[in-house]
């Protein structure tokens, strides 16, 4: 069998491996178009911000050395520029001459470019950039090395837009993120990004929300923005999102999917049974919701690419779908998302719960213990888990991982309560995150509190509810969400009848704990009361202006 597989970075080289470990005689060839295979591109952030000095590093393998162990015929700086399906044949360009290559099977694993709108003077911007590949990364760093650049600005707030904004910044540079969004990190739900941006302003990073680039001026060194607002930049990153690169499968005739990705059925098999197609470039399906999807992440890209090369092999192998599982620090905080997130749910209108906690990553008592906030969307009847995200300083990749996992898994609220987690102070909690978000939604799904939302409070407080501060008197004096009366938990039951039985009630605290044994107090002594979910520090996170300090 000859094997051609056109792309040579992450899922491709794990289809060539693979299928050389399978068929040690098979003809293996793979055709990259630019200088590397096998890097690191997820590495490239940290190659320009000086964590990673050395360049070799990214370079996972060389054709050189893939050649050596596993005989897999490499082809650099190679284009493939034409298929032809009828005569099973690929043409390939490579430095000005043209061949071609016969093929049993092909797989593609083109990937995706950069998206580049089309916005006035982007083609005269001298100083704009994309980060892509190795060759990107290394033009950043030479600019940066070359030219005086002391303000860089980042358009998009996405995950690499994040990750540059921290290398940049530790560079010394001055950094602007202009994000079209009304939020951080999109992926993620805009209370959950809000303490994204709060660490990103302590670190002196000017954040542009809501703000589109429109413009560019005196050759890129000046940005003009939506609302006529002028921002001038040494550097520019331009990380709006990607484009699957399905131009050669479109010539092809290949059927194309959502956002004109290649589609592939779930056994990564192109419209054409000989074509198979791999990562960023594909149509998946969303795990949870089953919708289409474009996801261009380097793990499901690896799986994909093993996979398609058992399947070459005669093994029965089957894609589920990919969940959509990420993460990203930003100096010292890191995020990270599984599964489907609430502004989702809501665009497929798939009924759900959300719920907030704020658990320790490690036993409290331990030094250094931090406070990580945690969300999990479940189903409103059986409790299945649908997403989660977290954010925090640690623990958050374990804890994300784990959740993953379950969703994975098809698990409840309920099964999380019974997950039995590594414990000991320095690592975990006896009672884990997971545990405690799972008590805490098998709680509302069985009815043993009801809750309100971050922005659904004040308009039930418009409305005639009485909002409940049950935290101490000095943390009150503190802070607290404006209009809330201060009743301390610990003297709730003897001051229960300053509450009237005629209001609908609202309790909160600092992270929702103590409001919920209040809720359940008053709510056995015949009070209509619900709990404000994440409490006073969920709330102050997103809408810092609203609270009375």
């Amino acid at each position: 069998m000859k094997y051609v597989i056109i792309g040579g970075v992450a899922g491709g080289m794990s289809a060539a491996t693979r299928l050389r470990r399978l068929n040690e005689e098979a003809e293996i060839i793979v055709v990259e178009r630019g200088p590397y295979v096998s890097f690191a591109n997820c590495g490239l952030p940290y190659f320009i911000g000086g964590v990673i000095q050395e360049r070799s590093k990214l370079l996972v393998q060389t054709a050189e050395k893939l050649y050596q162990r596993f005989r897999l015929d490499v082809r650099t700086e190679s284009e493939a520029t034409h298929i032809d399906r009828e005569q099973k044949k690929v043409t390939i360009t490579h430095h000005g001459k043209t061949y071609e290559e016969n093929y049993d099977a092909l797989i593609l694993s083109t990937g995706a470019h950069p998206m580049r709108p089309p916005i006035k003077g982007i083609d005269q911007a001298d100083h704009l950039f994309t980060l892509r590949d190795v060759p990107d990364a290394e033009h950043i760093v030479q600019h940066l090395q070359q030219h005086q650049v002391d303000r860089a600005v980042i358009i998009g707030a996405g995950f690499i837009g994040m990750e540059m904004a921290e290398n940049l910044a530790e560079r010394g540079l001055k950094v602007t993120i202009i994000e079209r969004e009304h939020q951080v990190l999109p992926p993620l739900d805009p209370e959950m990004a809000a303490s994204v941006e709060a660490e990103l302003k302590e670190r002196g990073i000017e954040v542009l929300k809501g703000k589109t680039v429109t413009g560019f001026e005196e050759k890129g060194a000046v940005l003009v923005m939506d609302d006529g607002r002028r921002k001038e930049s040494d550097l520019t990153l331009l990380s709006v999102g990607i484009v699957p690169e399905s131009s050669l499968a479109e010539q092809a005739g290949l059927a194309l999917g959502i956002r004109r990705s290649i589609s592939v059925n779930d056994q990564l098999q192109t419209s054409d049974p000989n074509i198979y197609a791999i990562g960023d470039a594909i149509e998946v399906a969303q795990t949870i919701s089953g919708k289409a999807a474009v996801i261009p992440l380097a793990s499901p890209a690896n799986r994909q690419g093993r996979m398609v090369a058992d399947i070459l092999s005669g093994l029965n192998r089957h894609y589920k779908g990919t969940l959509g599982t990420s993460i990203v620090k930003i100096f010292d905080t890191s995020a990270a998302v599984t599964g489907l997130s609430e502004k989702m749910l809501q665009r497929y209108q798939i009924p759900y719960e959300a719920l907030h906690t704020s658990p320790p990553d490690h036993a409290s008592y331990y030094p250094g213990s931090s406070q990580m906030t945690l969300k999990l969307l479940f189903d409103p009847e059986v409790g299945k888990l649908l997403g989660a995200q977290a954010v925090g300083k640690k623990g958050i990749d374990k804890t994300i991982d784990v959740l993953a996992t379950a969703i994975h898994g098809q698990m409840t609220v309920n099964d999380l309560t019974e997950l039995e987690l590594a414990y000991a102070p320095p690592f975990n909690s006896a009672k884990a995150p997971v545990n405690l978000i799972g008590y805490a939604s098998e709680n509302l799904l069985e009815d043993k509190v009801q809750h309100v939302q971050w922005n659904e409070v004040d308009q039930l407080v418009k409305q005639g509810a009485m909002l409940i501060d049950v935290r101490t008197e000095q943390e009150y004096e503190n802070g607290t969400i404006q209009g809330a009366v201060n009743i301390p938990l610990d003297n709730l039951r003897q001051r229960v009848r300053e509450i009237p039985k005629n209001r609908n009630l609202i309790v909160t605290c600092q992270v929702g704990l103590r409001g919920y044994l209040a809720s359940r107090i008053l709510a056995q002594k015949g009070y209509k009361v619900k709990n404000l979910d994440g409490g006073y520090k969920l709330y102050k996170s997103v809408f810092p202006e609203k609270v009375k300090e």
